[in-house]
């Protein structure tokens, strides 16, 4: 029964972060809970750009995935679409819904994102930003605090190998968060 339950979980989830485009405005809007969240914000005005999916669905039960598709913003406008596709084996169960940005610190980290070829490494996580509850796990052993709610939360984190990921936990229970093996796909907008 409990299994079941969880298949169509990770079923409905997976509709979700597969079928309907992002709007225009849920950009604009998941922007701004990143600037609204302690210590990202600052990442906005001394980033040379950043990537940003305002729905990732995660998945899994032994074999997961992830999916979300994304805008790439230079200068505060836009310039490609994006998407994010993650494969994992291994001990995992459950299913999560996320918010991600990847600030890019330079104009290098921007053109290696941008080559097609993208792709964290297997220990990598981003800063979660979570309101009422603590979270650990960070790029650069960074960790994150919390705080009543989303716009008040508090967050630590820097660029690592010229990026710097986080996420905002939109809902679901999943064990295992890592972007390790994420890999990365852009195309300039015309």
């Amino acid at each position: 029964m409990t299994r079941n339950i969880l298949i169509s979980a990770c079923l409905a989830l997976g509709l979700l972060a597969f079928g309907a485009p992002a709007r225009a405005d849920e950009y604009t809007d998941t922007a701004q809970l990143f600037r609204d969240a302690g210590e990202s914000s600052a990442f906005f005005g001394n980033s040379y750009g950043y990537a940003i999916y305002p729905t990732i669905g995660k998945a899994g039960l032994g074999i997961g995935g992830a999916h979300g598709k994304g805008q790439v913003y230079v200068g505060g406008k836009a310039v490609g679409k994006t998407k994010m596709t993650q494969l994992s084996i291994g001990w995992q169960a459950g299913a999560q819904g996320y918010s991600l940005i990847i600030f890019f610190e330079d104009k290098r980290a921007f053109e290696e994102f941008t080559s097609g070829n993208f792709e964290f490494g297997a220990q990598a996580s981003a800063v979660a930003i979570t309101a009422g509850a603590s979270a650990g796990a960070g790029t650069g052993g960074s960790s994150a605090g919390a705080s009543g709610g989303k716009k008040d939360a508090t967050t630590a984190g820097d660029y690592n190998k010229g990026v710097a990921p986080f996420v905002i936990i939109k809902g679901g229970l999943m064990y295992e968060a890592a972007l390790g093996g994420a890999k990365f796909s852009y195309k300039p907008l015309k």
